[in-house]
């Protein structure tokens, strides 16, 4: 298994570097050349053009069967969940393949009410709470995975 992270507004890159050192896995990071950090915090890091999708693109060509994604992205999430890896959010939520078609569904009708006027509040605030739930979330999964 190799972790691989929709890196380019992750907020938990250095809880997936201290999970890929307890379990001993790679973790490739990738992001656009406009969001290259000021400094790697270990992994290994693949840049990509700062077109639209592009850091997509490059996940899901290169992401296999058993490989893990961490994005907040719920269309790339549902395209690794379909070649049969695994997706979490950086908030610990784990997306399922039998879940996407109604994940997708719910995405489509905001987005569809967004531009008809209705606007609703956006996703709260990223909190020390959310780090831990995803740090427990992603630790049961992997213990669970390495058996």
């Amino acid at each position: 298994m190799n972790i691989f992270v929709d890196a380019d507004s992750c907020p938990v890159k250095k809880e997936i570097i201290s999970l890929a050192n307890e379990y001993d896995l790679n973790v490739f990071f990738v992001a656009s050349y406009k969001h290259q950090p000021s400094e790697e915090i270990g992994g290994i890091w693949k840049y990509v053009d700062s077109h639209f999708q592009a850091v997509d693109l490059f996940i899901v060509n290169h992401l296999q069967k058993g490989d893990l994604l961490i994005t907040q992205d719920i269309g790339l999430a549902s395209l690794a969940t379909s070649k049969g890896g695994y997706a979490f959010s950086p908030r610990g939520n784990q997306y399922s393949e039998s879940e996407m078609a109604y994940i997708l569904d719910i995405r489509h009708l905001q987005a569809k009410a967004r531009r008809s006027g209705r606007f609703e509040k956006g996703a709260r605030p990223f909190t020390d709470a959310d780090r831990k739930q995803f740090l427990k979330k992603v630790r049961r999964f992997l213990s669970k995975y390495e058996g």
